[in-house]
């Protein structure tokens, strides 16, 4: 008996919208059922064919035939913006086919900020409670991959805006960390794009399901509450937390938060009070958020890079005590105007900018007048060499753009590394 993503899929003309990671394992998964299927392979960049059953659609126009098809396995980096879908197309992702045939439990996490750590936390602590979990999603683990070894297990699953947008199922669990400014250029509508895309994680769950949000923050902004059908729980910033929850890598409000949201989420699915507690004590962390770097020339360093939009840099500002921070990225269009302001109320001492954000927003707090120290970078190594300069012995700096990081690097990961491979440079 061939698996229900595959008896969905066998008898439609398939195209597998972008070959990176996703799209290669899409095409792995069908492929092992369907070998001599014809599959189409559309990306902007020229890729080799895996065999002689598939076609590919390479170049400047790869968006241009979607109508030639019946169903559209989207990857998703790739925005739709821009793009009219023809109306006997079905564009879906993964994450949509495995929410809505996999044979198991799943508890889905969103948000703009926040969800590595919550995800993380909640896999953990069901692991710890002695509940088969496993861990997938956004952070680079295609759901695909797992969908052989998931039957009566919960799948923790990490799930990014551009993963949601195509998705018609909710997860049994869902929790959104909370929701603010970011990715507008990839969305029809800019936030309202943006928003509809988050809340497909929840407004598909019946009565049989559970919704946990950001209570502090509230989401009558942008959702009714009163529509959603499941069980509902709001966790709030200064809710007391009924085990210990201490850990180096957890300090500030936003990640007492993120360890709230994960248990209540994942006590809905089997995990205990003992179990939350022992997860929390063995997390190491999540590399680029809030990640010690260590101490050079009496300067303990930061590596915050995740951190992409003003609200989780001053989290990570505060929590920390940073005298010098590192910012800036691709301009996205986004008003820093309350940002600037922030960081002028903020304890900071020396504000030291990259391109492109991070000089307009150094141009912008000039002309205010400022009582902090500014200064411009080229780039991240000589924002790690200025920062050196003139950060006193004692302080931390970090690195928090506070924008992403396309305009000089592949990704936050990409951007995050060179700065940590620059701090010992120097610091020898």
């Amino acid at each position: 008996m061939l698996p229900k993503i595959i008896e969905f899929l066998k008898d439609k003309k398939i195209l597998i919208l972008g070959f990176g990671r996703e799209g290669k394992s899409s095409f792995d998964y069908i492929r092992k059922y369907l070998p001599e299927k014809e599959i189409t392979v559309a990306d902007g960049k020229e890729q080799a064919l895996p065999d002689e059953f598939t076609k590919g659609i390479f170049g400047e126009d790869y968006l241009s035939h979607l109508g030639d098809f019946d169903i559209v396995l989207k990857s998703p980096g790739i925005p739709f913006r821009d793009v009219e879908i023809p109306e006997k197309v079905l564009v879906t992702c993964q994450l949509d086919l495995f929410l809505k045939y996999a044979p198991c439990k799943k508890l889905g996490v969103t948000g703009s900020k926040g969800k590595t750590t919550t995800s993380t936390l909640a896999y953990k602590m069901l692991v710890e409670s002695g509940v088969d979990a496993v861990l997938m999603g956004n952070m680079g683990l295609p759901v695909l991959d797992y969908i052989e070894e998931i039957e009566g297990k919960i799948a923790v699953i990490e799930m990014s805006s551009h993963q949601l947008e195509f998705t018609r199922t909710s997860p049994d669990v869902a929790i959104i960390t909370n929701i603010y400014e970011e990715h507008l250029e990839h969305y029809k509508g800019g936030m309202k794009g943006y928003v509809g895309a988050k809340l497909n994680i929840v407004k598909h769950q019946n009565e049989n399901g559970t919704f946990v949000y950001n209570g502090t923050q509230g989401l009558s902004e942008y959702i009714d509450l009163n529509s959603i059908k499941s069980k509902k729980v709001a966790v709030n910033e200064d809710d007391e937390i009924s085990f210990k929850a201490e850990n180096p890598h957890l300090i500030g409000i936003h990640n007492k938060h993120d360890v709230l949201l994960a248990y209540s989420a994942a006590k809905e699915l089997g995990a205990t009070a003992q179990g939350a507690e022992k997860a929390i004590a063995d997390f190491e962390g999540i590399e680029h958020r809030m990640e010690c770097v260590g101490t050079y020339k009496g300067i303990t360093f930061y590596n915050d890079c995740i951190a992409t939009i003003p609200r989780a840099v001053m989290c990570a500002v505060k929590a920390l005590g940073a005298k010098t921070l590192i910012f800036g990225g691709m301009d996205r269009g986004i008003d820093y105007t309350d940002f600037a302001r922030d960081l002028e109320k903020s304890g900071l001492s020396v504000l030291i900018g990259t391109k492109t954000t991070g000089h307009k927003i150094i141009d912008m707090m000039s002309e205010n007048g400022t009582v902090k120290k500014l200064i411009k970078a080229e780039n991240i190594e000589d924002a790690v060499i200025k920062a050196y300069e003139n950060t006193e012995k004692g302080g931390i700096c970090i690195l928090s753009p506070a924008a992403p990081s396309y305009n000089e690097y592949k990704n936050f990961e990409e951007k995050g590394r060179f700065y940590k491979t620059c701090i010992r440079k120097h610091g020898e």
